[in-house]
């Protein structure tokens, strides 16, 4: 049984404030409904995955074969494509240099590129919001860069990145509830989930061994995470093969 605050609020004859609360007694993903529907105050979630095609080499899981690499200051975010993509609108979801979420669309040009408004330090997601005439997705591979980095990529005819990789918006603290991880062949597998506080250092925050195997671990008392906490999964494996892995993250405002 969960309790919440709705954001709701009426006043009283007296002037004073009357909130309405919801307490959840239903079990399970139907216990979650309204914090889906945002209908919790203070409250939203968030769910990230990701997958890359080789962790025969310790890798973040994303849509590259490598580790990951984070900006360290706020750039220009541009858009890098093809042709067939032009027209095509593309959402970028990411944080500002004080880290507040960002929600912004790009439409491509001619040359499939394109250059978004706001500046940002961190891309957490991006997809495609509106394919080019005739298209159903993006043709092409897109590189999302920041200051000339790349910081995410939609791979072709995926339409959306795929990256288990988050860092936590400021004025939030984020609360890990589970994590999925997975590997494409009967080999040998190590994953890690590490998060690296602001101004701090990666640390492991679990490890976890398969062969072949999915992992699906549950955490009953969640993992807390600080703001503008940098989270993601790494992986590393005997032979070459793909991996991916899935986290949900609940965010709850700070007090103010």
């Amino acid at each position: 049984m969960a309790q919440y605050h709705l954001d709701k609020v009426a006043f009283n004859t007296n002037n004073s404030r009357q909130f309405e609360g919801y307490m959840s007694t239903m079990n399970g993903a139907v216990g979650h409904i309204p914090l889906a529907a945002g209908q919790i105050h203070g409250y939203s979630h968030i769910n990230k995955f990701g997958y890359s095609n080789n962790i025969a080499n310790l890798s973040t899981i994303w849509d590259g074969s490598s580790i990951y690499t984070y900006s360290s200051s706020a750039g220009v975010v541009t858009i890098n494509g093809s042709s067939d993509d032009e027209g095509a609108v593309i959402e970028i979801q990411g944080l500002d240099a004080n880290y507040n979420v960002v929600v912004q669309d790009v439409e491509l040009d001619s040359e499939g590129d394109g250059t978004a408004t706001t500046n940002l330090i961190r891309i957490f997601r991006a997809r495609v919001k509106t394919p080019a005439p005739g298209k159903t997705t993006n043709a092409g591979n897109l590189s999302i860069r920041i200051a000339g980095a790349e910081r995410a990529k939609i791979l072709a005819e995926k339409g959306q990145t795929l990256m288990a990789v988050y860092t936590v918006p400021a004025g939030k603290t984020a609360y890990l509830l589970n994590i999925t991880m997975s590997v494409d062949k009967n080999t040998d597998a190590i994953y890690k989930l590490i998060a690296r506080p602001f101004d701090g250092a990666f640390n492991i925050k679990g490890q976890f061994g398969t062969f072949g195997t999915p992992i699906d671990h549950n955490y009953p008392v969640p993992l807390k995470f600080e703001e503008k906490t940098d989270i993601e999964v790494r992986a590393d494996a005997n032979n070459t093969c793909g991996g991916g892995a899935t986290f949900d993250l609940i965010l709850v405002d700070n007090p103010t």
